[in-house]
């Protein structure tokens, strides 16, 4: 990748539907990148993947984007001022200092300052926080309803933010603020017969772009999907996807997708 690897992939569709990505990016502009630490270099907390594993999303219609740059650079989903999405309880911040799992992110004395952070947020998080936006009034003006699926997946192990495996499929509503019920309900019914393990609104609610975006009362509806690791790839260096896992979980995240066009229809 060079040094002038666009902001963000993106592409229009023809249903109400768009899908975001904000955490697959794996490009670290150079200089960044040479004062990070060789633990952080292997991007560990990178949404691997995704776009591989989502294959489906043209037969579905949906509009995308797709971050290309690494949540350490900047952390698309979350707010800019940098405020705690989860008071009281770990997580890290919108240019991270550490990983997941603790290790540092830079070389000592090399963490960014105040105005390099609000630099990456002109740079960085704002053009593609312009798009996703853009496109929801479109779609919400071509079809008066807009749903949004925030695509994420993570490690199956982080002690750091909770004890044991995460569930398989976690989806985050910001506690049914951010969806209609009746949706959540929906997506709820598919998890539970998709024959893995699933929690809704449990440690991960939902990010910024969630809560920021969904609107119900606007028809703009939002949910957040945090995939564990282990149902499609190989969670060790370096990250190898699995076509057999992927082929498993491939149709439950398009019954989910399905279904919040589903919805969408009946509210056109």
């Amino acid at each position: 990748m060079t040094a002038s690897e666009p902001l963000f992939k993106f592409r229009r569709g023809t249903t109400p539907l768009l899908v975001s990505m904000p955490h697959t990016g794996i490009h670290i502009p150079n200089d960044i990148r040479e004062n990070m630490s060789e633990a952080a270099l292997r991007l560990p907390d990178t949404d691997w993947h995704l776009e591989t594993l989502y294959d489906f999303l043209d037969a579905l219609g949906a509009s995308v984007i797709v971050a290309t740059h690494s949540r350490y650079v900047i952390d698309l989903n979350r707010p800019k001022d940098n405020a705690n999405l989860y008071p009281g309880q770990d997580t890290t911040g919108l240019c991270p200092i550490d990983t997941f799992h603790r290790d540092p992110v830079y070389l000592n004395g090399y963490q960014p300052d105040s105005h390099e952070i609000s630099r990456r947020v002109q740079a960085y998080w704002t053009p593609y926080h312009e798009q996703l936006n853009a496109e929801l009034d479109r779609l919400k003006q071509a079809h008066g309803v807009a749903p949004l699926w925030d695509a994420h997946s993570i490690c199956s192990r982080v002690p750091r933010f909770f004890e044991g495996s995460l569930p398989d499929l976690n989806i985050g509503t910001a506690n049914g603020s951010s969806c209609n019920l009746e949706l959540q309900n929906a997506l709820q019914a598919i998890a539970q017969k998709s024959g893995y393990t699933w929690a809704v609104n449990g440690r991960f609610k939902g990010g910024h772009i969630t809560r920021k975006y969904g609107q119900p009362s606007q028809n703009i509806h939002a949910v957040q999907l945090e995939l564990s690791e282990a149902t499609y790839m190989q969670e060790t260096h370096p990250y190898p996807f699995d076509e057999t896992l992927a082929q498993k979980v491939r149709p439950t995240l398009k019954a989910f997708l399905t279904e919040m066009l589903n919805w969408a229809d009946k509210l056109k």
